[in-house]
């Protein structure tokens, strides 16, 4: 279905869209998502991550680029921020086994603030009906095939310990795009030991498998679990395996 561009004015709002745009990624830029010296993606995956027409992001990174936040090559455009410049380190792409680490077509993710599902709240050490940051997230391939999905919910100590992920609270409403592909970088920056341990299971006459991913740190608390969905054909087994602090 074709998307209809959003205007760059409204008569309600009381800024244009592309300052908007522009404020949500000037966040992004300091929480870390895109990291100083990294590469933002191109403007038509900007334009898709947040639902926008591309010169409406053309506008907003005009804007980022005079307040000395973004400089421009012929590579494209680069975070401007002062700090480390990116690294490669081994960790992994949040959702695990969900495709994509970038925003791209066939990606689709989101954040709310709400009470989890029974069995996330028990695994999380949460009380029945108190919210937490939930992440949804799908991604296909360009002709809809490959369809996978993952529910996240974070732990009361990941939000109080994350604050990249702690930020996203105030925007939560379950329809601004949320792209957290460093969560776990995130995690492993305020000093965390990732262990996961992962049970997937085969789903009865289906080419599906359930993956539920279970996240706890080095004091055995729980940080996030996740149900995810996907195309496979193999049998149920169970792995672990830890990813070490920064630093």
């Amino acid at each position: 279905m074709a998307r209809t561009a959003s205007p760059d004015h409204s008569p309600a709002d009381a800024s244009p869209l592309y300052r908007r745009v522009a404020a949500r990624l000037r966040g992004e830029l300091h929480d870390g998502t895109f990291p100083p010296g990294g590469r933002l993606p191109g403007e038509r995956r900007l334009a898709e991550h947040f639902e926008v027409s591309r010169e409406t992001v053309r506008q907003a990174l005009e804007l980022l680029r005079r307040d000395g936040l973004l400089a421009t090559d012929r590579r494209g455009s680069h975070v401007a921020l002062p700090g480390p410049a990116p690294q490669s380190p081994a960790s992994l792409a949040f959702p695990v086994g969900a495709r994509a680490a970038r925003p791209c077509a066939g990606d689709r993710a989101t954040v709310s603030w709400e009470p989890p599902s029974r069995e996330h709240a028990e695994a999380l050490g949460l009380a029945p009906d108190r919210p937490t940051l939930v992440h949804r997230y799908t991604s296909s391939t360009a002709d809809g095939g490959g369809r996978r999905t993952a529910v996240t919910s974070f732990s009361a100590v990941a939000l109080a310990e994350v604050g990249e992920l702690a930020r996203y609270r105030g925007r939560a409403d379950g329809s601004a795009s949320a792209q957290l592909w460093r969560a776990y970088d995130w995690m492993r920056g305020a000093g965390l030991t990732l262990h996961h341990r992962d049970t997937i299971t085969r789903l009865a006459d289906t080419q599906a498998v359930r993956v539920v991913r279970l996240v706890h740190d080095q004091y055995a608390r729980p940080l996030e679990i996740t149900d995810l969905l996907v195309d496979a054909g193999q049998d149920a087994l169970v792995y672990e395996f830890t990813l070490p602090a920064a630093g």
